[in-house]
């Protein structure tokens, strides 16, 4: 066995390593490397005489040529699969309704929120741009494109991101030392992936994931590679196209950071064996350090924020994501209510919302509904929603004389103990000590009593902490004074963090009187958004900006909040959701639109060869890793050091890679659907190809051929066979129960 590996050259998995060219290799043939390093031999006359009357010159050619040819050949090949009738269908399909609007938004210029960054979806506006579209579609799920909406652009652009998929698989598996037919096999399985093909023809944001996780790892691959020609001109374009390829996979969706978790542990490994060389100075190890953390850190993290840079220079009109902002952010924009016309300084009397400057906060919030225990009055949240029941009156406290709008006007400063009276019920922003109804270590807050009833527990010290426009903090500010509500009585904090009300409480976020005093926990500061007073002249709020850093920081936390609160509802039953442990056996597919006869109907499922293969496939190379531990330990010296090293690299990584990608899930509470499993299946795919090569080896070539032949035919015609869910099924679901081998496969209703 370890004659097969010993001829790789000294990277130990030379691109394009050809098992087939063993017996040349071992007749000291003459050879060549071609541009892209591969090692192509030259035939002599007793070869060409088994060629019989081919053309031993042109064979020699499409031998020399094969990384440019059969990678073209797999890319026509997989425009046909993933363009074909791809605008059959004329309805909004599945999560199209979702980024399809938010395409709408870049084209409008209108700031919205989702729990995703913002690439893939600028990417979307983008094929709307080019598709002519005006962004003036309401992409409901269901409804039928308008004649205006050119869809099948749209779907034709973001399909090409699934395209190029089977290319990356073909360089990825021949850098990483896999014989011909493997490589093959390893385009082939992504080509003939039904799930891929499915994904990749609708204007989602998973072809533009899964695009940018082949491109990291193709990138990894390809600078493992020249791992032994450090500081060439080659090496650092890898590695440079390697921390690019991460900042893209992580600007579409936060997965995209288990790949670069894989990466990042490559690059440990790396550098702890150049640790070890005690040959390398500790200067020229110092740079390969400092090099790897501008590659593979800095340079992500300016892509990753330079894609919100572009979304927030893009959204510059006010729109339905304004609220996850802070205050100062949506005053600058475009059309919006906040801070238009707002006197600048808060006096007694003053209408105004309050908003919390915690990442993702809300405004300060009542509605007539009560809380169902602890003291039973009237509720008191967050919420993003702007609507009359967030605003405030600003009231001296009760020993103070009664608030009288024909006094001269007293103002709201730093240590003032005031009143908040909600404007729409009438009554007194108040705490006390009964448990708060989620977070039981801090007290409820409520809203209780009137104008005249009511007691000490009604009143708040004001505590500023800063002020964005002035160093003057003796006044509060509307939009730049940030300051925090401390109970008087209590000694408590309000403060709203990330923990949001059952549905009794509709879900909004809890907001409670925190016993601790942190002065730093911004959950615990607030500002005034919005101000109205008669007596007090308009300000002007483009007067002040929000800093691009702080803004970004805001999203970002808001973006992880809102992720972690899609939890399963327990009131709901949702169909399509699924969970870890189906994925990879394929236990259920996921409907993509309506099951009428008249709608063309799309199912979410995998190539149950690839599927059931590449699962397996996990456990196989654990039990290639075991096998020759167990017989390194009892003596056995069977492997050479580049055998070990492919083994690791071609095999071990790509199992860690499939771990990283998959095990998260396990662990998440948040909802799961089947498409959270694609990117782990390209890694999986690439252990499948590991395990069948590596096995593969000592079997003579007639053998070798016949079994890639048949994984070759199965794979094909399990796609042909399965292709319906992939193109589109027209007519009656009945039609197609054939392809249900399993009660869960619902692609038909029998």
């Amino acid at each position: 066995m370890a004659t097969l590996r010993q001829n790789h050259n000294h990277n130990a998995v030379t691109s394009g390593a050809q098992q087939d060219d063993a017996e040349l290799r071992r007749r000291n043939v003459q050879s060549y490397q071609n541009a892209n390093g591969s090692q192509v031999y030259k035939l002599e006359a007793e070869d060409k005489k088994k060629l019989g009357k081919r053309d031993p010159a042109f064979l020699e050619t499409l031998d020399e040529y094969e990384y440019l040819i059969a990678p073209f050949v797999f890319l026509v090949l997989a425009l046909g699969t993933r363009l074909w009738k791809i605008g059959l269908s004329p309805i909004v399909t599945w999560d199209e309704a979702h980024f399809g609007k938010f395409g709408s938004h870049y084209l409008k210029r209108e700031f919205y929120f989702d729990v995703h960054p913002p690439l893939g979806k600028m990417l979307v506006g983008l094929s709307g741009y080019l598709a002519g579209y005006n962004g003036s579609f309401e992409f409901k799920s269901g409804d039928t494109y308008p004649p205006e909406v050119n869809y099948t652009f749209m779907r034709v652009f973001n399909a090409l991101f699934g395209t190029v998929l089977v290319p990356f698989a073909y360089w990825t598996a021949r850098d990483l030392g896999f014989s011909r037919p493997a490589v093959w096999l390893c385009a082939l399985a992504v080509l003939c992936e039904n799930s891929y093909a499915t994904i990749s023809r609708f204007i989602l944001l998973d072809s533009m994931l899964l695009c940018f996780t082949f491109t990291t790892t193709l990138c990894w691959a390809r600078f493992h590679t020249l791992r032994n020609k450090s500081w060439t001109v080659e090496w650092f374009i890898w590695l440079f196209l390697t921390g690019i390829s991460i900042g893209c996979v992580c600007s579409v969706k936060w997965v995209g950071l288990f790949v670069t978790a894989l990466v990042g542990l490559y690059t440990a490994h790396d550098l702890w064996n150049k640790f070890g060389d005690q040959k390398m100075p500790v200067v020229e190890l110092g740079a390969h350090l400092l090099v790897r953390v501008g590659g593979l850190i800095v340079i992500p993290l300016i892509v990753y924020m330079f894609s919100f840079y572009l979304h927030f220079l893009i959204l510059e009109n006010s729109g339905p994501g304004d609220a996850q902002m802070s205050s100062l952010f949506q005053a600058n924009l475009r059309g919006t209510e906040v801070g238009k016309d707002s006197p600048l300084e808060i006096a007694y009397g003053s209408r105004a919302t309050i908003k919390n400057m915690g990442y993702g906060g809300g405004l300060l919030h009542s509605h007539v509904q009560t809380f169902p225990e602890g003291s039973q009055q009237q509720q008191i949240t967050c919420y993003h929603h702007k609507d009359a029941n967030n605003d405030w009156f600003f009231y001296p406290n009760r020993s103070e004389p009664s608030f009288d709008p024909e006094a001269p006007l007293r103002f709201v400063q730093d240590g003032s103990v005031i009143r908040f009276l909600h404007a729409q019920t009438g009554r007194n922003l108040h705490s006390h000590s009964v448990a708060a109804p989620v977070t039981k270590a801090d007290y409820e807050v409520s809203c209780y009593g009137n104008i005249t009833v009511g007691d000490t527990k009604d009143h708040w010290k004001i505590e500023v902490v800063n002020d964005a426009a002035s160093s003057d903090r003796s006044r509060i500010r509307t939009l730049t004074t940030a300051f925090r509500l401390k109970h008087v009585d209590l000694g408590c904090y309000l403060r709203a963090g990330n923990v949001n009300l059952p549905q009794w409480g509709f879900k909004q976020i809890e907001t409670t009187c925190v016993k601790q005093n942190h002065p730093r926990d911004v959950y615990t500061h607030w500002n005034v958004e919005s101000h109205t007073n008669e007596k007090l002249p308009p300000g002007n709020a483009k007067m002040y900006r929000s800093p691009f850093l702080r803004d970004f920081l805001h999203l970002n936390v808001a973006m992880m909040t809102s992720n972690n609160a899609l939890v399963p509802d327990p009131d709901k039953q949702d169909d399509l959701a699924s969970s870890f442990w189906q994925w990879p056996i394929l236990h259920v597919g996921l409907r993509m639109c309506s099951w009428e006869d008249h709608i063309t109907k799309y199912f979410l499922l995998g190539n149950p060869l690839v599927y059931w293969g590449s699962t397996a496939s996990i456990g196989v190379v654990a039990l290639i890793v075991a096998w020759y531990a167990v017989r390194w330990q009892r003596g056995y010296n069977e492997l050479q050091w580049k055998d070990m090293e492919h083994i690791m690299y071609s095999g071990i990584y790509p199992v860690i890679g499939w771990f990283f990608h998959y095990f998260p899930f396990i662990l998440m509470g948040r909802v799961t659907y089947v498409h959270h499993y694609y990117p782990a299946l390209f890694f999986a795919i690439l252990a499948m190809v590991f395990s069948v090569d590596w096995l593969t080896q000592k079997m003579s070539k007639a053998v070798r051929w016949g079994v890639y032949g048949t994984l070759y035919a199965a794979t094909i015609g399990l796609f042909v066979y399965f292709s319906p869910i992939v193109f589109g099924m027209q007519g009656s679901n009945h039609k197609y129960s054939y392809m249900r081998w399993f009660d869960r496969w619902r692609m038909s209703d029998v």
